[in-house]
């Protein structure tokens, strides 16, 4: 059975259609990962340091909230163990917590990005997505 001509331009211009879309994709995705190098190389310089609120410890982390440094002032050796341990964790939540924003502010470009690029599923219906395979375990996607 022949395909007629308005068929077969039909069939020209969806195609045409959707290779402008993948191509849209492809610029996107190319961009996203020239990102990924500044990007990456600026979570590996983040350190935090955050002190205990009596003064006794300083602590420093790194993007991930890693325990990279531990000071103790002369004064953190005439406290208890519980004391010390105790201000050791104060000050280790706080520099974790800055090292989680500065975290979220370095790849917050990419991710407002990542959320401008058409998914799979948007060309072709049923095809997988490429967002279920980017998204953290147990995050709800509250965009919908």
């Amino acid at each position: 059975m022949p395909v007629d001509r308005w068929e077969r331009d039909g069939l020209r211009s969806a195609n045409s259609g959707i290779r402008n879309q993948v191509d849209h994709i492809l610029d996107a995705l190319a961009e996203q990962r020239a990102h990924l190098t500044d990007v990456h190389e600026k979570l590996s310089a983040v350190r935090c340091t955050a002190e205990s609120a009596d003064g006794l410890v300083e602590v420093t982390v790194d993007a991930g909230g890693v325990l990279t440094d531990v000071r103790f002032t002369q004064a953190a050796l005439r406290v208890t163990p519980e004391q010390l341990g105790r201000s050791v964790t104060e000050a280790g939540r706080e520099a974790a917590r800055l090292a989680r924003e500065q975290h979220a502010e370095i790849i917050s470009p990419i991710v407002d990005e990542a959320g401008a690029v058409p998914d799979l599923p948007d060309l072709v219906p049923g095809a997988p997505s490429w967002r279920e395979v980017w998204e953290e375990p147990g995050r709800q996607d509250t965009s919908q």
